[in-house]
């Protein structure tokens, strides 16, 4: 082997094999924002601006509810989020404020 099979890369955008160093960056993820406009990252914790029933349970999330360690999602507008009573939460950004 001369180690050619390492200067080519697979771009997964194009779904080419492209020499190495040639390959489009990946796509920027768009900035996530909560309801007054601050972005959030990975980890940040937010509250609740309202009262939030959710579905698929008779729990109601109060307004000033703190959520800790949120994720991004792909979507910017929902976020990855956990909660004492309800696993796998998902929350839109537009109902919750940066601590």
């Amino acid at each position: 082997m001369t180690g050619d099979d390492e200067s080519y890369v697979y771009d997964e955008a194009t779904g080419e094999w492209l020499p190495l160093g040639t390959a489009t960056a990946a796509p920027a993820k768009p900035e996530v924002r909560d309801a007054a406009g601050n972005v959030l990252a990975d980890g940040d914790s937010v509250t609740l601006i309202k009262d939030l029933k959710v579905k698929g349970t008779s729990t109601t999330l109060k307004q000033g509810t703190v959520i800790r360690s949120i994720r991004l999602t792909d979507d910017p507008e929902e976020i990855d989020c956990r909660h004492d009573t309800i696993k796998g939460l998902v929350l839109r950004t537009e109902f919750v404020r940066k601590r």
